[in-house]
């Protein structure tokens, strides 16, 4: 960060002062004039919101939480398979609202190969909306939870005090993680007859 040297030092914006907002992805996002699919993460969730810009303040058109997959028989974490559920129903409300496409805001976020973030957004496209993405972004497997229904499995069988410290959230819903994979597609048939 650079020092104050005189009268012509400018103090940037606060939000991206903290990291939180960096306008110049966002003003190219909103002269798109297309609905940002708005994924954000935290130590507990997934959020997913359709927002349309407006000049008085950005609307949300569609929005999902991952508290709201329990309707659903799911277990909510922040893991790949909750961030495809929430994609799926948030794409569902905002098709249903007249949204066909969407441009992917993932704000202060890395890119990377198989994040949440992608699994959000392949979760919209499956719901029938719209955008440009490249395939090889998307982890089919880890989508579906495969790997940490094995995980779950074999630390079952071999430590089970570690895996109930581990997985003690799930147990205590009554939410056996090594059946992740069935539950996920029980879970993705409700959503989608939603």
């Amino acid at each position: 960060m650079s020092k104050a040297t005189g009268p012509v030092f400018k103090v940037g914006f606060r939000r991206r002062r903290s990291n939180l907002t960096n306008y110049a992805k966002r003003l190219a996002l909103v002269k798109g004039m297309v609905p940002r699919m708005v994924v954000r993460k935290s130590s507990t969730g997934v959020l997913v919101q359709f927002v349309e810009f407006s000049a008085k303040g950005d609307k949300v058109v569609a929005q999902a939480q991952s508290s709201s997959l329990r309707q659903f028989a799911w277990a909510p974490r922040c893991n790949s398979p909750t961030a495809y559920l929430c994609g799926l129903l948030a794409g569902r409300m905002a098709g249903k609202k007249g949204v066909k496409e969407f441009n992917l805001d993932i704000g202060m976020y890395t890119p990377s190969k198989g994040s949440l973030v992608f699994a959000a957004l392949k979760g919209a496209i499956d719901a029938g909306l719209s955008t440009n993405y490249t395939e090889e972004m998307i982890s089919e497997d880890r989508i579906t939870g495969a790997p940490i229904a094995a995980f779950a499995a074999s630390l079952k069988s071999s430590d089970s005090a570690r895996y109930g410290r581990i997985f003690s959230s799930y147990i205590k819903e009554n939410f056996k993680p090594e059946d992740m994979v069935s539950a996920f597609r029980q879970a993705k048939g409700k959503i989608s007859s939603v």
